[in-house]
């Protein structure tokens, strides 16, 4: 069995009016990886996309700060974390192993911006739509980072936030909390 854990902690909390954070836990055993994921303090009654983020060479991934604002508007989107982050990888959603990222399949958080996930997943599955997207089977998570995502759609966003996905702007895409994953023994 090997566990993994990730602390995560606000980011563009001084323009969304909440300081999400929480924490995910990564135990990969046998042919399973589970993952638990638990949020407080994120906008309430909002879907929120979750995943982790890396680059495909295995470079480590680090979470973003205010620092990655490269166009100066005060908020860090989902493009200006890609320097430090790399690329979205694998969401958590209703299904992980299948590594569809836009949908609208995410955790709700409730009244009170509070949302726990788990999901089982069958590893074998993962690694093969991994490889098949990543060319390698082996999904590195403590070279990786976890974000979740999210703004209701009446938050005002300047038209520099950039995070079209699909049919999904900004609101969904813009980044609420960060934190690194690491091994733990």
């Amino acid at each position: 069995m090997t566990k993994y854990k990730a602390e995560i902690v606000p980011l563009n909390d001084n323009k969304i009016g909440t300081s999400a954070h929480g924490t995910a836990t990564f135990v990969e055993e046998s042919d399973q990886l589970t993952i638990t994921i638990e949020m407080f303090d994120t906008p309430a009654n909002t879907e929120h996309w979750e995943h982790f983020h890396g680059f495909p060479d295995g470079k480590p991934a680090d979470i973003a700060t205010a620092a990655q604002d490269a166009n100066h508007d005060g908020f860090v989107d989902l493009m200006e974390t890609e320097a430090v982050s790399g690329t979205t990888m694998v969401p958590f959603d209703d299904a992980p192993e299948n590594m569809d990222i836009p949908h609208d399949r995410y955790p709700v958080s409730d009244d009170n911006g509070h949302f726990s996930y788990t999901k089982v997943v069958p590893l074998s599955k993962l690694q093969a739509n991994f490889e098949a997207a990543f060319g390698s089977k082996d999904l590195q998570l403590d070279q990786r980072v976890i974000y979740i995502h999210g703004v209701p759609q009446s938050l005002d966003l300047p038209t520099t936030v950039a995070g079209m996905v699909g049919d999904f702007d900004a609101h969904v895409t813009l980044p609420i909390a960060v934190g690194k994953i690491k091994r733990v023994d």
